[in-house]
């Protein structure tokens, strides 16, 4: 039958292509299902301090802060490092600003950034290199630059990325994280920004493979049929 030739035809051709894909799929699949999220997102290596503001601390007054920064659009008080601090930003900058007297603190500098890490960092490596980073790498994302990179001598590689103007941990990266982010490429697809799950090349692959399995049922159903007739 010419229509069963075309489609065990296809069927094949289509198989060689999806192959290999679904391959990758199922690999970076079990590596998502095998390590849990939290040990992705490094939970276990840095947490973000939490410390108490005092009630009766002295605090400069909203106004003399609006003075002294102008444009405000929002502020946010938190402790850094055993000093109250406001995190203030006016439109789409971010400084950091002594409570008591309305002092700029940043952009923090190396010092400050070691001691942030140290107060967050609960792995077992010691430091072993700090670096000021005004080029965004592909594992911190769209993050903003510039940054504060601080890495560790131990087996998972561990960079914690810190805001230096907010004083913020804005990323943990190691081994296991950077081994998903390279298998989550294959997963999606998306070779450049590892970040698009609806691109072109996935609906291609996806719609090829429901190809390859609608063609391998009709084939299966035409054998029974030929069997039966036979």
């Amino acid at each position: 039958m010419q229509l069963a030739f075309w489609v065990r035809r296809a069927h094949k051709w289509i198989g060689l292509v999806i192959g290999v894909q679904a391959l990758l799929w199922m690999i970076s699949g079990l590596y998502m299902v095998v390590v849990p999220l939290e040990v992705i997102h490094g939970d276990h290596l840095a947490h973000v301090p939490t410390e108490r503001l005092n009630p009766s601390a002295t605090r400069i007054t909203q106004a003399r802060l609006h003075e002294l920064y102008p444009g405000i659009t929002s502020v946010r008080m938190k402790s850094l490092l055993g000093k109250e601090t406001y995190e203030i930003k006016q439109g789409q900058q971010t400084t950091l600003v002594e409570a008591a007297d309305g002092r700029k603190l940043s952009p923090l500098g190396r010092e400050e950034v070691v001691a942030l890490a140290d107060a967050a960092y609960v792995g077992e490596g010691s430091i072993r290199g700090v670096e000021w980073v005004t080029k965004a790498p592909q594992e911190v994302g769209t993050r903003s630059v510039p940054l504060w990179a601080v890495h560790y001598d131990e087996p998972g590689k561990t960079t914690l990325y810190f805001s230096p103007f907010s004083g913020d941990l804005v990323a943990r990266r190691h081994e296991l994280w950077r081994w998903f982010d390279f298998l989550w490429m294959f997963h999606i697809m998306d070779y450049e920004t590892r970040a698009d799950v609806n691109n072109t090349l996935l609906r291609v692959a996806s719609i090829s493979g429901l190809a390859f399995a609608l063609s391998g049922a009709w084939l299966l159903f035409y054998s029974f049929k030929r069997r039966k007739h036979a």
